[in-house]
């Protein structure tokens, strides 16, 4: 799980090669332009409504640029910005300021996209007692402040990586599967799905275990086995609520929650809420979720 708040020393190294990657250090415009000791104050302000994350991580921008910059942030991370709402504030050399602009402003406008976003869907399902999550489709090096963005948003974190829990998914059901037929053992798919929910267990026992599906003779043969989650990757409402009634009749709700993914928008997250499933993850909440427009101005 990720915290609400970050651990400035973790990423202080992406910020790092953020800038480097900018060549902040070798800003040719403002050396040329503007005197080394050429002092001024400048906003970070909103242009358009949404939701505020990484207030904190643009402030340490400018510090990893010039730590002798003055940032105050006016705005508390998951609140509501306005346009023309202010979000920081900093003072001091010119040339640093300008220098770490862009790699701020990128990272803040970001962030504050995906919590938008992730509070649109949160928002879009209550009152149904269903999760929002988010998934590992993230950019590489930023998946840290990405899922930190989810929760600021009020969305749930799914597994970190791939070591933080057991997700079966059907490529692996498959892989299984080819393993079988070269060794000429005949087994069913429900049997493939059995074998692996167990194995899971044996070798992982307490670790978090959940397995996909595509179908409700799958899914009749992965609840015996009691998983953690099952997940039903893009399935029509109708198989969902016969997944959740199946399960509910079952009393099985106690240990098996189930997880819907895949297509899943805006305009029909509250009828999969509605359904009666408990976790809905969205890809989108990281991969395509539009960036806040954020600007510096001087003055």
């Amino acid at each position: 799980m990720i915290p609400m708040s970050l651990n400035r020393r973790a990423i202080h190294p992406l910020l790092q090669q953020a800038l480097r990657e900018d060549g902040a250090s070798r800003d040719l415009t403002s050396r040329a332009v503007i005197p080394a000791d050429t002092r001024i104050r400048a906003y970070i302000v909103a242009k358009a409504p949404g939701v505020l994350a990484g207030g904190p991580v643009a402030a340490w921008t400018f510090h990893v640029c010039d730590p002798s910059l003055r940032v105050v942030i006016q705005r508390r991370e998951g609140r509501p910005l306005a346009r023309g709402h202010t979000i920081l504030v900093v003072e001091g050399r010119a040339r640093p300021i300008l220098a770490a602009e862009r790699t701020a402003l990128n990272l803040l406008g970001h962030l504050s996209g995906i919590a938008t976003l992730t509070s649109q869907f949160v928002r879009r399902v209550r009152p149904f007692k269903v999760a929002i999550l988010d998934t590992r489709k993230t950019l590489p090096g930023l998946r840290l402040l990405e899922k930190y963005a989810v929760r600021v948003g009020g969305g749930r974190n799914h597994r970190m990586n791939l070591q933080d829990a057991i997700l079966i998914k059907t490529n692996h059901v498959q892989a299984v599967a080819r393993e079988a037929y070269l060794v000429k053992r005949n087994e069913s798919r429900e049997l493939l799905i059995q074998r692996t929910i167990r194995q899971a267990k044996q070798r992982h026992p307490g670790k978090f275990v959940e397995i996909e599906v595509v179908n409700l003779k799958e899914f009749k043969t992965a609840l015996a086995e009691q998983p953690h989650v099952i997940l039903l990757d893009n399935w029509p409402l109708r198989s969902i609520r016969l997944a959740v009634q199946l399960r509910d009749a079952l009393h099985a709700s106690r240990f098996t929650l189930l997880e819907v993914s895949g297509g899943v928008t805006l305009a029909n997250v509250r009828a999969i809420a509605a359904t009666g499933v408990e976790r809905i993850s969205i890809g989108r909440l990281t991969h395509s979720a539009p960036s806040l427009d954020v600007s510096l101005r001087v003055i």
